[in-house]
């Protein structure tokens, strides 16, 4: 992770709580061992995100949702992407909230860089709002070098190709190394 500092543990989403003991083994193996490790949960800031929009506008969007459903599931689910994808989406999305922590402890302990890694988890909240590859995008260059490690819930699709959560189409737009 020398020259990119992005890397891809790719996992299958049937074995997220597998994978979040794994992490926790991981992280208290890592900190044992003088690193740093910031943890980074993408469903905590997707809830921060719609709760900021107010009670109103979830009931609102929940309703609407709720009747487009009832005809037709999929033209529900396409309002509901509508409403929550410019929530996260884009540099001023959740990659936005994720530059700001990872970079907010690097400014307190500047001294810390180079045994500090963030593990960016739970996903699998954001499917099918995002795709993880432009979360990736936007972050580049804004983590003051700290390594950033996205887990990712999908399946290996040919050498650079993922699924997010094994049901979107492959994405190929991946620069960090994968690790199954």
């Amino acid at each position: 992770m020398r020259n990119y500092r992005f890397a891809i543990v790719q996992y299958k989403p049937a074995e997220e709580f597998r994978l979040r003991s794994e992490v926790q083994h991981l992280t208290t193996d890592l900190a044992a061992n003088g690193w740093m490790v910031i943890s980074i949960s993408l469903q905590k800031l997707f809830i921060d995100r719609v709760r900021a929009q107010g009670q109103d506008w979830v009931d609102r969007v929940l309703a609407m949702e709720e009747r487009l459903a009832s005809t037709d599931p999929e033209r529900g689910l396409n309002y509901l992407k509508s409403k929550v994808s410019p929530l996260i989406e884009g540099p001023d999305g959740i990659a936005a909230d994720c530059s700001r922590i990872v970079c907010e402890y690097a400014d307190r302990h500047p001294d810390s860089i180079d045994r500090t890694v963030a593990l960016i988890g739970r996903a699998g909240a954001l499917y099918p709002f995002i795709q993880s590859s432009a979360l990736l995008r936007h972050l580049d260059g804004r983590t003051r070098n700290v390594p950033v490690v996205l887990l990712y819930p999908g399946e290996r699709r040919g050498p650079t190709g993922l699924s997010f959560m094994g049901v979107l189409s492959p994405d190929n737009d991946y620069r960090p190394r994968i690790y199954p």
